[in-house]
């Protein structure tokens, strides 16, 4: 998977919102309901470099992989980066993804979990909202 997979794998996600942030951070961030669950590094020298929140046993198992850090100022956190997506498994690196955003929308109150859902059942049935 390259970059630009990742990036529309990222986007496809129910109510998730694409935000690039110029200086001084320089990430490309996706949220749901503004609650972030990936990011990009767009600048150099790591430009490219894919951040993502994992479970505290993922965490202690991909900080030991070559190409994957604990993330800068998040590693505390249980965010983890890829340095080079297209070296990392596809299968793997959506389902890491996938467990980022679900951990996203499960920190969200349930009235806001709810309406999501509600407008993710109506988007896929094409009814309008």
């Amino acid at each position: 998977m390259n970059t630009q997979q990742l990036k529309r794998h990222c986007q496809q996600y129910p109510g998730t919102v694409e935000t690039l942030h110029g200086e001084p951070s320089n990430i490309l961030v996706y949220k749901v309901e503004g609650k972030t669950f990936a990011y990009f590094k767009t600048s150099e020298p790591e430009r490219w470099r894919f951040s993502l929140r994992v479970t505290p046993d993922r965490f202690l198992e991909l900080t030991d992989v070559s190409g994957v850090k604990p993330a800068r100022y998040m590693g505390r956190f249980h965010w983890v980066t890829i340095v080079d997506v297209s070296k990392f498994p596809a299968d793997y690196l959506t389902e890491l993804v996938a467990g980022s955003y679900r951990r996203a929308v499960e920190s969200l109150s349930k009235a806001r979990q709810k309406a999501l859902n509600q407008n993710a059942s109506a988007a896929r049935s094409g009814d309008p909202e």
